[in-house]
Protein backbone atom coordinates (compact mmCIF):
# COMPACT_ATOMS: atom_id res chain seq x y z
CA UNK A 1 0.00 0.00 0.00
CA UNK A 2 1.33 3.37 -1.06
CA UNK A 3 0.64 6.16 0.94
CA UNK A 4 0.84 9.71 -0.75
CA UNK A 5 0.74 13.15 1.08
CA UNK A 6 -0.58 15.85 -1.01
CA UNK A 7 1.60 18.16 -2.19
CA UNK A 8 -0.25 21.31 -0.54
CA UNK A 9 -0.23 19.62 2.67
CA UNK A 10 3.84 18.91 2.72
CA UNK A 11 4.58 22.92 2.23
CA UNK A 12 2.56 23.33 5.59
CA UNK A 13 4.25 20.54 7.83
CA UNK A 14 8.16 22.86 6.99
CA UNK A 15 9.17 24.83 9.65
CA UNK A 16 10.42 27.62 8.87
CA UNK A 17 12.19 29.78 11.46
CA UNK A 18 13.03 33.82 10.67
CA UNK A 19 16.48 34.57 12.23
CA UNK A 20 16.65 37.94 11.25
CA UNK A 21 14.95 39.12 14.84
CA UNK A 22 17.91 36.39 16.47
CA UNK A 23 20.12 38.35 14.40
CA UNK A 24 19.02 41.33 15.98
CA UNK A 25 19.24 40.50 19.28
CA UNK A 26 22.02 38.97 18.96
CA UNK A 27 24.01 42.22 17.54
CA UNK A 28 22.32 44.38 20.44
CA UNK A 29 23.91 42.40 22.74
CA UNK A 30 27.33 42.65 20.95
CA UNK A 31 26.91 46.37 21.42
CA UNK A 32 25.60 46.24 24.58
CA UNK A 33 28.71 44.81 26.46
CA UNK A 34 31.12 46.25 23.99
CA UNK A 35 30.12 49.65 25.07
CA UNK A 36 29.20 48.85 28.77
CA UNK A 37 32.90 47.48 28.81
CA UNK A 38 35.68 49.28 30.84
CA UNK A 39 38.96 49.61 29.30
CA UNK A 40 41.37 51.12 32.55
CA UNK A 41 44.48 50.20 32.94
CA UNK A 42 44.98 47.92 36.19
CA UNK A 43 46.82 50.81 38.06
CA UNK A 44 43.31 52.61 37.51
CA UNK A 45 41.72 50.06 39.99
CA UNK A 46 43.94 51.14 42.77
CA UNK A 47 42.67 53.50 45.66
CA UNK A 48 44.24 56.57 45.67
CA UNK A 49 45.35 58.68 48.89
CA UNK A 50 46.77 62.16 47.65
CA UNK A 51 45.26 64.29 50.00
CA UNK A 52 47.81 66.56 51.55
CA UNK A 53 45.96 67.86 54.08
CA UNK A 54 44.19 66.21 57.02
CA UNK A 55 41.84 67.84 60.22
CA UNK A 56 43.12 66.40 63.48
CA UNK A 57 41.19 65.89 66.81
CA UNK A 58 41.58 69.90 67.45
CA UNK A 59 39.67 71.18 64.32
CA UNK A 60 42.69 72.55 63.21
CA UNK A 61 44.01 71.27 59.22
CA UNK A 62 47.89 69.83 59.47
CA UNK A 63 50.14 68.93 56.42
CA UNK A 64 51.63 65.71 56.23
CA UNK A 65 54.49 64.60 54.70
CA UNK A 66 53.44 61.42 52.45
CA UNK A 67 55.75 58.59 53.43
CA UNK A 68 57.42 57.22 50.09
CA UNK A 69 59.15 54.36 49.56
CA UNK A 70 60.96 54.42 46.15
CA UNK A 71 61.70 51.26 44.14
CA UNK A 72 64.52 51.70 41.44
CA UNK A 73 67.19 50.20 39.80
CA UNK A 74 70.38 51.64 41.12
CA UNK A 75 73.90 50.18 39.38
CA UNK A 76 70.96 47.96 38.02
CA UNK A 77 69.96 46.35 41.12
CA UNK A 78 66.62 46.63 42.56
CA UNK A 79 66.84 49.02 45.49
CA UNK A 80 64.18 50.57 47.83
CA UNK A 81 64.62 54.09 48.96
CA UNK A 82 63.03 56.20 51.68
CA UNK A 83 63.96 59.37 51.71
CA UNK A 84 67.78 59.41 51.64
CA UNK A 85 68.28 55.79 52.89
CA UNK A 86 68.05 53.08 50.57
CA UNK A 87 67.82 49.06 51.50
CA UNK A 88 68.31 45.93 49.24
CA UNK A 89 66.42 43.26 50.67
CA UNK A 90 63.01 42.55 51.76
CA UNK A 91 64.10 42.14 55.56
CA UNK A 92 65.83 45.70 56.12
CA UNK A 93 62.96 47.46 54.64
CA UNK A 94 60.43 45.89 56.91
CA UNK A 95 63.03 46.89 59.62
CA UNK A 96 62.27 50.47 58.51
CA UNK A 97 59.10 50.52 57.43
CA UNK A 98 57.76 49.09 61.21
CA UNK A 99 59.34 52.92 62.57
CA UNK A 100 57.36 54.84 60.46
CA UNK A 101 53.89 56.18 61.80
CA UNK A 102 51.32 54.49 60.20
CA UNK A 103 48.20 56.41 60.54
CA UNK A 104 48.81 58.53 57.41
CA UNK A 105 49.34 55.54 55.07
CA UNK A 106 52.39 54.86 52.20
CA UNK A 107 52.98 55.24 48.84
CA UNK A 108 55.03 53.17 46.35
CA UNK A 109 56.80 55.29 43.62
CA UNK A 110 57.89 52.41 41.13
CA UNK A 111 60.15 52.96 38.31
CA UNK A 112 59.42 51.78 34.83
CA UNK A 113 62.69 49.65 34.77
CA UNK A 114 62.61 47.76 37.97
CA UNK A 115 60.63 44.15 37.68
CA UNK A 116 57.25 44.20 38.99
CA UNK A 117 58.06 41.55 41.66
CA UNK A 118 60.06 44.19 43.11
CA UNK A 119 57.16 46.73 43.28
CA UNK A 120 55.23 44.14 44.90
CA UNK A 121 57.45 43.07 47.22
CA UNK A 122 57.24 46.70 48.87
CA UNK A 123 53.70 46.81 48.98
CA UNK A 124 53.36 43.26 50.88
CA UNK A 125 55.92 44.56 53.07
CA UNK A 126 53.77 48.07 53.58
CA UNK A 127 51.09 45.16 54.66
CA UNK A 128 52.94 43.10 56.74
CA UNK A 129 53.95 45.96 59.21
CA UNK A 130 50.78 47.55 59.59
CA UNK A 131 49.25 49.95 56.73
CA UNK A 132 46.47 50.08 55.91
CA UNK A 133 47.26 52.75 53.08
CA UNK A 134 49.30 51.40 50.85
CA UNK A 135 49.39 53.64 47.11
CA UNK A 136 50.90 52.47 44.36
CA UNK A 137 52.00 55.12 42.22
CA UNK A 138 53.69 54.26 38.90
CA UNK A 139 56.79 56.69 37.51
CA UNK A 140 55.99 58.61 34.60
Amino acid sequence: MRIRVHPKRRRLDRITLNLASMIDVTFLLLIYFLVTTVLARNEDRLTPNLQTQQEDASGQISDFQPQVVKVLLVNEQPVYQIGTRSFSDRDSLQTALRDLPKTEGVFINVSDKVDVGFAVTAMQVARDVGFEQVTYVPEN
